[in-house]
């Protein structure tokens, strides 16, 4: 996606950032930079760090240590800072008496860009009943709420942290269409952290993924896909193809084995290698998150 979209000042800025519970240090010395109007994915496996980098990042969490800037302000009890991040969680509550429309009054109150139009519109999509409690909403109908809020907010930093778990596979489609479809019409920065990594991955400009706390991917997501290739073939072609580079995964059946490495290749290289009788796959965004978390707690 072009770059002239970015300017100078990161929408966030994160140096050393650390945070400890007691003993246990959940966020580890970190630092990333998100830009300006893109869409990055916030990625790992569960207890990574994901959540209290992100309730950090919203004002939730005071970290440890460390420094944390949103468009060049603090955000922990900054409202000034605040009100131009909105952060959706799949585990939103409410107050107890709230119904939808109550929701959708509050969110226009407090989130200064809030488009009334387009939520009107999300909630005739997602078919969801104003006047209803959200109380007595099932899961689907709750996470349709929470993307509603996060569409329709159009928050210079807005954060998904898996809201539309819930949602059925159309439902799923239709949040990924909206909003892509009103990002390229208002472009703000969107971070969505999820596991359903195949399914966002055609919408991630940028991905972090984290890893113990600490930070294991931060690249250009397409720059990221082209450094790893699944090679198969016979089990002594495939080891010695992936003997001069990183392996993030292997594994064989009888005189077959398959491996992901982490290589860029060459025309040439892949030349050899189809010469040699290897089969040579591209790798999905998925594959490589999973690869890289599980590669790097086999070498802790």
């Amino acid at each position: 996606m072009s770059t002239s979209r970015i300017s100078s000042i990161p929408a966030v800025s994160v140096r050393g950032l650390t945070k400890r519970f007691g003993r246990f240090t959940a966020v580890d010395n970190v630092d990333f930079d998100i830009d300006p109007d893109r869409i990055y994915g916030l990625l790992g496996r569960n207890g990574a760090g994901k959540t209290t980098v992100m309730q950090m990042l919203t004002g939730q969490l005071r970290q440890t240590s460390g420094d944390i800037s949103i468009f060049g302000q603090q955000p922990f009890e900054n409202p000034v800072a605040l009100a131009r991040v909105c952060f959706v969680k799949e585990s939103q509550r409410y107050p107890e008496d709230y119904r939808v429309k109550h929701v959708l009054a509050a969110a226009s109150q407090l989130l200064p860009n809030w488009n009334n139009d387009f939520a009107h519109e999300l909630i005739k999509d997602f078919d969801i009943p104003l006047d209803r409690k959200m109380k007595k909403l099932s899961r689907g109908t709750t996470s349709a709420v929470g993307v509603t809020v996060g569409l329709a907010s159009r928050a210079p930093l807005t954060i998904f942290d898996e809201p539309y778990l819930g949602l059925d596979a159309v439902s799923r489609t239709m949040f990924y269409d909206r909003l892509l479809a009103d990002f390229s019409e208002n472009p703000r920065t969107i971070v969505l952290s999820t596991h359903l990594i195949d399914e966002v991955s055609d919408l991630i400009e940028h991905v972090l993924v984290i890893d113990k706390g600490r930070i294991l991917l931060d690249d250009n997501a397409d720059a990221l896909r082209s450094r790893a290739v699944m090679v198969s073939g016979p089990a002594r072609t495939v080891e010695a193809f992936a003997a001069d580079h990183a392996v993030l995964h292997r594994e064989s059946l009888s005189s077959l084995a398959r491996a992901t490495v982490a290589v860029e290749l060459t025309d040439a290289e892949r030349n050899r290698a189809l010469a040699a009788g290897l089969q040579l796959e591209p790798v999905s965004l998925q594959q490589l998150v999973v690869r890289s978390t599980t590669a790097a707690k086999e070498s802790a």
